[in-house]
């Protein structure tokens, strides 16, 4: 990627009142004044940073709109560069025109994520950091902003940091008793010490490994798979969780012979949930592919909405329980406004579940149909997914890259404390301990191998950041 080029990009969506354009580079200012010309006449490169210029873009004598300019000098912008933002008023055919009179003057346009990897690449954020730009940007709800906003301020880098010098620590211990391995009066760390610095930092690093399974499900969304048998009432309920009609809805039975997802926030917190095909002895070729899915989405969900009209028989239950092993498990009671007994039946139910003991379950009446007890339904499903608050100061790992590379390093330490404790040579200690200084440096940046590493975690990103 070309460093060099002053560079430029629409960094807002249209549709809003204003628009901005974001210009970055050493000839930043010098181009915006080629096209700008301001109230007071005072051109741009004469004026002071972190200042507003209100003025008129033009095309030779063409007016083509009043704007107002921001002025970043480097080091101190987003970019680490010179910068300059046109705030326009959002057309689409003056966005497109002053585009190209800026690449006309010398810029090129940006690529996918190019600001933030400039700011990067000027050690204005290291890459995690600059990844969390990009988490912050798709955060679509309270949780996922907390982590991402913890990420962008640096949590996670400095607690990198400060293991990264515990290991640095183990390091020179170790390799210092390498260098004077002749001198059998000096001890610079016995195996106890170094043990207990080993251990210290496996567990850091197991817990950060621990987070990624509630930062992942709240980053995507935590999986609710909605099941039960055919013609219960499933994506009814599902249509009245969604407040949409998204699941065709019919008296005919296998009517649902795919899975439909779809994500609703519930108290702060994304879930996503999964209308599955109805449960059913059937000779349909695709019906039965539908009901396999079910039964792959009863796997992957964290949570077990099953859905009954009446009582199920003990060979319903003995087909489906095994399934939802480990599961949190809500049986839905539905069509409670056409059963005049639900409380009887409800005692049945309770009766059944103890009979069959099934663990970590709720029961709930209700009517999908009347939209009856749907948010005593939601109630349930936000306490039974036992979502730990996140405070500001947590570290919730959601990147999969991150994941991998704590992933290597933690698999580096516990070789380097089984070393220990069998007390092998200095030299495959110290290996191991660089090894793992080397796979932490992958997450912060400071080892990438690449550019290939870094083209590929910037691309994802949209165009102006």
């Amino acid at each position: 990627m070309d460093t060099e080029k002053t560079i430029c990009a629409i960094a807002t969506s249209q549709g809003g009142a204003i628009g901005i354009i974001r210009i970055s580079g050493k000839e930043a200012i010098n181009i915006a004044d080629e096209i700008f010309i301001p109230k007071d006449k005072t051109p741009l490169k004469e004026r002071k940073p972190y200042t507003l210029a209100y003025g008129k873009i033009c095309n030779n004598k063409e007016i083509i709109d009043e704007v107002l300019i921001s002025i970043f000098h480097a080091p101190h912008s987003y970019t680490g560069e010179n910068c300059i933002e046109i705030s326009f008023h959002n057309s689409q055919y003056i966005a497109d025109r002053i585009l190209k009179l800026l690449i006309q003057y010398g810029c090129r346009q940006a690529s996918p994520g190019e600001y933030t990897q400039r700011a990067f690449i000027n050690g204005k954020m290291d890459l995690s950091q600059a990844e969390a730009v990009a988490d912050l940007i798709a955060s679509t709800n309270h949780a996922t902003h907390i982590m991402a906003m913890n990420q962008l301020r640096g949590k996670f880098s400095s607690e990198l940091h400060s293991l990264r010098e515990q290991l640095l620590h183990m390091t020179s211990l170790i390799e210092l008793g390498l260098d004077f391995s002749d001198h059998e009066e000096l001890e610079f760390a016995n195996n106890e010490d170094l043990l207990y610095l080993a251990n210290k930092i496996e567990s850091k690093i197991s817990s950060l490994l621990k987070s990624f399974k509630t930062g992942r499900a709240m980053k995507q969304g935590i999986p609710v798979a909605i099941i039960g048998k055919t013609n219960v009432g499933k994506s009814t309920l599902l249509n009245q969780l969604l407040g949409d009609d998204k699941a065709i809805v019919s008296n005919i039975h296998g009517t649902t012979r795919d899975v439909i997802e779809d994500t609703i926030e519930i108290n702060g917190v994304s879930f996503r949930f999964i209308d599955t095909a109805g449960i059913r002895k059937t000779t349909n070729t695709i019906e039965n592919i539908g009901i396999e899915r079910t039964f792959k989405k009863i796997d992957e969900a964290s949570i077990i909405i099953w859905v009954i009209d009446k009582i199920p028989t003990d060979n319903e239950i003995i087909s489906i329980v095994p399934k939802l092993d480990g599961k949190k498990i809500i049986i839905a009671f539905n069509k409670s406004d056409c059963i005049d007994n639900i409380k009887t039946e409800i005692e049945s139910l309770k009766q059944i579940i103890n009979k069959h003991s099934i663990t970590d379950s709720s029961i709930i009446e209700l009517s999908a149909k009347q939209g009856t007890n749907i948010s005593v339904l939601e109630s349930i499903i936000y306490d039974v997914a036992n979502i730990p608050e996140i405070k500001e100061n947590d570290i919730i790992i959601t990147n999969i890259r991150h994941y991998e590379a704590l992933y290597s390093s933690h698999q580096n330490i516990k070789t380097l404390i089984n070393g220990i404790k069998q007390n092998m040579g200095n030299e495959l200690l110290s290996e191991e301990l660089r090894q793992c200084i080397y796979n932490l440096g992958e997450i912060i940046g400071g080892t990438i191998k690449t550019e290939d590493t870094l083209e590929s975690i910037f691309r994802n990103f949209c165009i102006g950041k």
